[in-house]
C-alpha cells in the first residue's frame, strides 16, 4: 500500500511539473520546430523531461532521509543526476559542443560508478569472473554509450517513456519476487511513477518532448539502478541488457552502419529502425506501442528465465536479441536517407 501511495503521488508530481515547463517552454519559445531529420509534422515544446528529473532526485532525498538508502547511494545518484540533467538543460536552451557534452558524460559516469563500488564480478555460463579494472572500463563506456543510446532513440512519442517504464517494472516484480530489497525497489518504483506522470503528456500525440536534460539522464539513471541491482543479483546484468533491447540493438545497430559507411557521427539523422517504422506506417502509436509489446511478451520471459537459472544470461540475450537484428535489418537500420 505505502508503493502504490508513492507511485501515485510521485506520478502526480511528475505529471504537474510536465505541465508547467510546457507552459514555460511555450513562453520561451523552446520548440522542436518539425524538419526533414525530425520525426514530427507539428512544432511542439520540449524540455519537459526536467520533470522526471525533479520528481526522481526529490524522491532520492526522501528515501536517504528515511535510512532506505546508503550515503554511497545518494552521493552517486544525485551526483551523477543533476550533472547530466544540468548539462542537458543548458543544450536545451542553446548548444554545448559534443566534445563537451561528452566529456560531462564520462565525468558522471564515473562519478556513478565509483560511488557505487564499480562493476561486480559477472556470472558467465556459472562461472564467477573478477573483471576487476577491465571491467570499470567497460562498465563506464557502458553508461556513457547507455546516456546517449537514450538520447539517439527519444525520437518519436512515447517510445523513451515507455522503454524506461516496461523495463523498470519488470525489474521491480523480478527484484520483489527473488530479493525483495527495499532500497532499489523503492527507487524502481520511484522511476516507474516519474515516468508514469511525463508519459500521460507525451503519449502520442505528444504536447511536450522529453528534451536532452530528460532523455540523458534517464539513460543514466537506468544504468545506474543496472549497477545497482548487479551489487545485489549478478544475474541481473543480462536482465538489463534483455529488457533494454529494443533500444541497445536499433542504436548500436545504426551506428555501426553509419561508422561503417563513413558518416559523420555528431550530425544529426533519422535512420534508426523506429523511425523509419514510423515513417512507414504513419504515426508514432504504432511503433510505440510495438516496443511495449515486445519488452512484455518476448524480452520479459527471456528475463525471467535468466533470474529462475532456466537459461544463462549469455544465451538468453542472443535469443532475444536475434528477432531485434532482423527488425533492425527489416527497418534498414542506419542505411542512408
Amino acid at each position: 500500500m505505502n508503493l502504490l501511495w508513492m507511485f501515485l503521488f510521485a506520478s502526480c508530481v511528475t505529471w504537474g511539473l510536465t505541465g508547467l515547463l510546457r507552459r514555460y517552454a511555450l513562453a520561451r519559445k523552446l520548440m522542436d520546430e518539425p524538419n526533414i531529420r525530425g520525426s514530427h509534422s507539428i512544432p511542439t515544446p520540449r524540455g519537459g523531461g526536467v520533470a522526471i528529473v525533479a520528481s526522481f532526485l526529490t524522491g532520492v532525498v526522501f528515501l536517504w532521509g528515511s535510512s532506505f538508502l546508503s550515503d554511497n547511494s545518494f552521493v552517486a545518484l544525485m551526483g551523477a543526476g543533476l550533472l547530466i540533467a544540468i548539462i542537458g538543460f543548458v543544450d536545451d536552451h542553446g548548444h554545448i559542443a559534443a566534445r563537451w557534452r561528452l566529456l560531462v558524460h564520462f565525468i558522471a559516469s564515473g562519478w556513478l560508478l565509483f560511488w557505487l563500488g564499480g562493476l561486480p564480478p559477472l556470472l558467465l555460463f556459472g562461472a564467477e569472473y573478477d573483471l576487476a579494472w577491465l571491467g570499470h572500463i567497460l562498465a563506464l563506456i557502458a553508461l556513457v554509450w547507455l546516456l546517449n543510446l537514450y538520447n539517439f532513440m527519444d525520437g518519436i512519442d512515447g517510445i523513451a517513456g515507455v522503454e524506461a517504464l516496461s523495463a523498470t517494472l519488470v525489474v521491480g516484480v523480478i527484484i520483489k519476487l527473488v530479493n525483495d530489497h527495499q532500497g532499489i525497489l523503492l527507487l524502481l518504483m520511484l522511476m516507474s511513477a516519474s515516468v508514469t506522470g511525463f508519459l500521460a503528456w507525451n503519449f502520442p500525440r505528444a504536447k511536450i518532448f522529453m528534451g536532452d536534460a530528460g532523455s540523458g539522464f534517464l539513460g543514466l539513471m537506468l544504468g545506474s539502478l543496472a549497477v545497482y541491482s548487479i551489487h545485489i543479483e549478478q544475474q541481473m546484468i543480462w536482465v538489463w541488457l534483455i529488457l533494454l533491447g529494443v533500444f541497445i540493438v536499433d542504436a548500436t545497430y545504426t551506428l555501426i552502419r553509419r561508422i561503417l559507411r563513413g558518416d559523420k557521427l555528431y550530425e544529426a539523422h533519422c535512420s534508426h529502425a523506429y523511425q523509419n517504422a514510423s515513417r512507414k506506417y504513419g504515426n508514432h502509436l504504432v511503433v510505440t506501442l510495438s516496443v511495449m509489446v515486445i519488452n512484455l511478451f518476448w524480452l520479459a520471459p527471456w528475463s525471467f528465465a535468466v533470474i529462475f537459472d532456466i537459461v544463462d544470461g549469455v544465451m538468453a540475450v542472443i535469443c532475444a536479441y536475434a528477432p531485434l537484428m532482423w527488425l533492425a535489418r527489416y527497418f534498414h537500420a542506419g542505411e542512408m536517407e
